[in-house]
């Protein structure tokens, strides 16, 4: 679905609420899954194995790394696991949480929660697996927020790869099967009382159909 996903602990909560004074009106949010061999892109794995599907994963981290990077907003970066100190989240640029909650949803809901009782007032949250993704989508994303209530980026296997709120519509993160194709529509039902705004509809990258037309990825197009 291009949003991802985490454990809870005590510890994990304790991590997740350092406080960062913030520098700028805007939060931007990315989730990803820490990249272990095994346990991450496991339908692609399915079809070229699990260290091309790291591999691959990888690079959509870069690029997301890189895209965000080029994004005027506080940004950070929510890991699934354990926070990583010295990886390719430059500390100087990315400010590092950790996510929790029983399931994606409840992910999201805290880390919106958290983003906005600090005083961000637009907060977005993108993916790590998109290489269609750009910083125009998301600065769009703020700019439409000047006029909306909320912005969504549809992607094309029925799930969001973009959202963003001036404050918090916890509908929008309850009652959902996290992963599917249904996803968007039951948004879309939640935000009917509001006005939203939809970005252009991009591709994330769960399965081999969905990265071999790109040609950055050719090279890890072993089949297992």
């Amino acid at each position: 679905m291009g949003i991802l996903s985490k454990k809870d602990t005590a510890n994990a909560n304790e991590m997740a609420s350092d406080f960062h004074f913030p520098s700028s009106k805007k939060a931007l949010i990315i989730f990803t899954r820490n990249p272990e061999l095994g346990k991450c892109k496991t339908r692609l794995a399915a079809t070229i194995g699990d260290e091309n599907a790291l591999q691959v994963y990888k690079f959509l981290l870069n690029h997301t790394a890189t895209v965000a990077g080029n994004v005027k907003a506080d940004r950070y970066v929510f890991y699934s696991e354990n926070i990583q100190q010295d990886d390719l989240w430059n500390a100087s640029v990315f400010r590092k949480k950790l996510q929790y909650g029983t399931d994606l949803g409840a992910r999201m809901h805290n880390a919106f929660s958290e983003l906005l009782a600090m005083g961000y007032e637009k907060v977005v949250i993108i993916g790590s697996d998109l290489l269609d993704l750009n910083a125009d989508l998301i600065n769009e994303a703020y700019t439409q927020l000047d006029s909306n209530d909320a912005v969504i980026g549809p992607a094309l296997d029925g799930g969001y790869y973009l959202l963003g709120m001036k404050t918090l519509i916890s509908d929008v993160f309850k009652n959902k099967v996290w992963g599917t194709d249904t996803v968007l529509n039951n948004t879309l039902h939640d935000l009917q009382n509001h006005k939203i705004h939809l970005l252009k509809e991009l591709n994330d990258i769960d399965t081999f159909e969905d990265m071999q037309h790109y040609e950055q990825l050719k090279k890890y197009h072993n089949i297992s």
